[in-house]
């Protein structure tokens, strides 16, 4: 067992068997361009060969530049939808309330429930964290930070199905836009 754990911090991975988890699939594989090019950064995965490295460099090279405006366009295209159900609400119930608190109040309830309050509930479920942990996980993610103590789909005692990791990378680029627009709406607040 003593070897083991030595060649582990050394550097050594047993290779063929269920520790990789099928991290190359096209759904793992998916899942690490999804970190690479949004900055997370899990550190579960990394390239262990020189040309992957290069590789990796020049992907992100293109890749986050990309990301950001693809994240931008998201998040423009998230605050049309809200734009037009606010002013839709406003002249169907023909509401004093000014539009713009209205599509802010919209945007938030409605990004706390897709993006931080209900995906806790799937990783309860699939990764058998406690609701917590879920709730941490979205938000470590979604922020960036990405810590790396929690991951999906890397439990070897769990079978996780074909589209989930796909769903997640989803609704990271998904989340990360809508996140931002918080972030941008709270700059405004303090300036």
């Amino acid at each position: 067992f003593q070897g083991i754990i030595e060649a582990y911090k050394s550097g050594v991975t047993i290779q063929g068997n269920t520790t990789s988890l099928g991290r190359w699939d096209f759904s793992g594989s998916f899942f690490f361009s999804i970190s690479a090019i949004t900055t997370i950064g899990y550190g579960n995965l990394s390239p262990s060969t020189v040309a992957g490295r290069i590789f990796c460099i020049l992907f992100a090279l293109f890749g986050i530049p990309l990301n950001l405006v693809l994240l931008n366009e998201i998040g423009q295209l998230m605050l049309l939808g809200v734009q037009r159900c606010a002013h839709h609400l406003e002249e169907k119930f023909h509401w004093k309330i000014k539009t713009a608190l209205l599509m802010k109040s919209c945007a938030l309830v409605t990004g706390l429930l897709l993006f931080l309050l209900l995906p806790p509930l799937l990783f309860s479920d699939k990764e058998g964290w406690t609701y917590e942990e879920g709730f941490y996980y979205s938000f470590i993610t979604l922020s960036t930070i990405g810590f790396g103590d929690y991951v999906i789909g890397m439990n070897p005692d769990r079978t996780y199905p074909v589209w989930y990791k796909n769903v997640i990378s989803l609704w990271i680029l998904f989340g990360m836009a809508w996140l931002a627009l918080v972030i941008k709406f709270c700059i405004n607040l303090l300036e």
